[in-house]
């Protein structure tokens, strides 16, 4: 007995799509292309070791159909290195842009993605950690002393987590449903080890949030963190898979809401560090309903109104839910390591 093949979730139309939106809406034209380059081995092993490096390398030169298995959810096929590498080579090269003044932001579209690729294994379609990567080389290369990452994916970023978990110059945030993947991380109560203690903030989320909701959870927390830390530039790992139509997660998000949070983030950029701020593209299967949340978040990066209007807004308007008391006591759970964040000396 068979059953009717279907794509796999982590769809490439998603990533292909989102891209075709913007062309056809004309924001494309009037943006500033950033040209992306593969992460050289010196970047990548900033946070995988030699060994976890070369085996991906080892795994991406096996026949086709000999694909090897790095970790959990995220096979490494034949071929897999050179995009991979293109891909960390990529945020690098976007966070680079606006560090250097060529760019006053920066959105990377860039798969595969990064934030769950742990230094030692590849996870949930995730090969190496871009977001990571990217911070790291930042830190090291290009004279900034601190940077704040601010994951919204709809899974919690315990890839960044672990690579950037005893490094005082990184303040990572996520922003997750509560145990959806990995159901064995992102608790409240890793907040960083040693000097980077107070430098880790996770606030899980019960299922079903609204817009109202993770704009509580801004206002609450990832905003009062930024102003503590004072970051000299924003990474923000965006994954749209908190949308409300997404197979991946059960948040109901939607583009109006992605737009309300960007607006936020841009003011806490343009107080705190000079507008400088990068996105790189996470997580999101919803093949219709991702490409409107990124143009969303683009023309708000941008400042150009497309005019194109979201024809699934409608079916995800939560207006008059509010938010709910369970949900309201998680952000308060969160909100309590606001006073181990370190502010800048």
């Amino acid at each position: 007995m068979t059953i009717q093949p279907d794509k796999h979730v982590y769809d490439l139309e998603v990533v292909r799509r989102f891209r075709n939106l913007l062309e056809v809406s004309g924001l494309l034209d009037q943006l500033t292309k950033v040209a992306p380059r593969h992460a050289t081995e010196t970047e990548l092993t900033r946070v995988h070791p030699q060994e976890y490096v070369e085996e991906v390398r080892a795994l991406s030169e096996l026949p086709m159909g000999g694909e090897g298995k790095s970790n959990v959810f995220a096979p490494v096929p034949r071929g897999a290195f050179e995009i991979a590498s293109l891909a960390a080579g990529g945020a690098i090269a976007a966070v680079e842009a606006v560090v250097n003044g060529e760019v006053d932001n920066a959105y990377a579209l860039l798969r595969p993605a990064g934030h769950h690729a742990e230094p030692d294994r590849s996870m949930g379609f995730c090969i190496f950690s871009n977001a990571a990567i990217a911070a790291r080389h930042l830190l090291d290369e290009c004279g900034v002393n601190r940077v704040a990452l601010i994951d919204w994916d709809v899974h919690h970023g315990n890839g960044t987590q672990a690579s950037l978990y005893d490094d005082p110059r990184a303040l990572t945030i996520s922003v997750h449903q509560d145990r959806l993947f990995p159901p064995d991380d992102g608790f409240v109560d890793q907040i960083g080890v040693g000097a980077a203690e107070g430098t880790n903030l996770n606030i899980p989320l019960p299922a079903g949030c609204t817009s109202a909701a993770y704009n509580e959870v801004y206002d609450r927390v990832v905003i009062p963190a930024l102003e503590t830390f004072r970051p000299e530039i924003i990474i923000v790992p965006s994954g749209f898979d908190a949308g409300h139509m997404d197979p991946m997660g059960r948040m109901l998000m939607h583009s109006q809401g992605y737009r309300e949070l960007t607006r936020k983030l841009m003011k806490a950029a343009d107080d705190l560090c000079g507008g400088r701020m990068v996105f790189l593209h996470e997580g999101g299967y919803a093949r219709w309903t991702v490409p409107f949340y990124g143009l969303a978040v683009l023309e708000e990066l941008s400042g150009i109104d497309t005019g194109v209007v979201d024809p699934y807004q409608g079916y995800a308007s939560t207006v008059g839910l509010g938010i709910l008391p369970h949900q309201v006591a998680a952000i308060d759970a969160a909100a309590v390591n606001l006073k181990s964040v370190p502010a800048l000396s």
